[in-house]
């Protein structure tokens, strides 16, 4: 039987792309027993009907899965933060960052609308001193000046590819910068609030020009730490992860035990403190999620 990939899903319908056409599928009803849904992103294996639509009777095994955005396989996150409109959130790149770890992603650090800072070298700095320790690559972007377009389509050549970010911080901008013939709808950003609004609705693969592809989501919508545990989230941050064994306990938590590596890297200014300081913060909220 053919096989392909789903590109898009819409009211119960999956959109399976071949080297042919892209087909319209339904999923058969022993999917919905066993409480497992085809997902956008997925390889599968169809049963084509007779008026030129089919059936997704199997679906390979997942490489990666993340939940919101429900998608399957992908392999690079690139985590928008803008430098202005909202202002940059070191707190929610980090939880963005954290979930892309936990589900094994390639990652990429894209810092977007540098054309509205009028000095942005401090700020790049800054940053580049917080994630150099964690081995993230950045690149700077503004879709205005064309900077870092071609540096971006780079990146995503040959990888299935996710963008992460708050609303406003320009993904969607980006996306048209990188594929023009889209014209992706883009919301401006709120100045009462300091944030954008949503402006994509569903779920699909867009195909890049040579190779690659990369989701357009409604954006990461899971930024809680439901389901982690404490000991989980150290190899979530790997400047962290990587001092860890050479901690005194091996069920240290780098909050204040004696002889703690990390704690040690920090005072060095081997680790951003403040990244450190959101780590300890996420690893309070996974304790309270745990009591309730």
């Amino acid at each position: 039987m053919p096989e392909g990939r789903i590109v898009k899903a819409i009211s119960g319908f999956y959109y399976v792309r071949t080297p042919k056409a892209d087909i319209q599928c339904r999923a058969r009803g022993v999917f919905k027993k066993r409480k497992w849904s085809p997902l956008v992103g997925d390889l599968v294996t169809f049963e084509e009907t007779e008026n030129g639509e089919g059936w997704v009777t199997d679906i390979h095994p997942r490489k990666t899965e993340l939940i919101r955005p429900p998608i399957a396989n992908v392999e690079q996150a690139v985590v928008v933060g803008s430098l202005r409109q909202p202002e940059l959130s070191f707190d929610l790149l980090d939880r963005f960052l954290v979930h892309a770890e936990r589900e094994g992603l390639e990652i990429l650090i894209c810092l977007s609308k540098v054309d509205l800072v009028d000095d942005p070298k401090k700020l790049i700095d800054r940053v580049r001193g917080i994630y150099d320790p964690a081995g993230y690559p950045i690149l700077t972007t503004s879709v205005e000046k064309d900077t870092g377009i071609d540096e971006l389509k780079k990146e995503l050549s040959g990888k299935l590819s996710v963008f992460a970010g708050q609303s406003g911080v320009g993904k969607s901008s980006l996306l048209n910068s990188i594929l023009p013939s889209l014209g992706l709808e883009t919301g401006e950003v709120s100045r009462k609030l300091g944030r954008g609004r949503h402006t994509t609705r569903q779920i699909e693969l867009l195909d890049l020009p040579g190779s690659g592809q990369v989701a357009d989501t409604p954006g990461f919508s899971q930024l809680s730490f439901t389901g982690m545990e404490e000991t989980e989230l150290s190899a979530c941050f790997p400047e962290i992860a990587l001092r860890a064994p050479r901690c005194k306990f091996r069920s240290c938590l780098h909050k204040n035990e004696p002889s703690c590596a990390v704690l040690e890297a920090c005072d060095k200014g081997e680790i951003d403190k403040g990244r450190h300081q959101r780590y300890l913060q996420f690893l309070e909220e996974i304790n309270d999620n745990r009591r309730y």
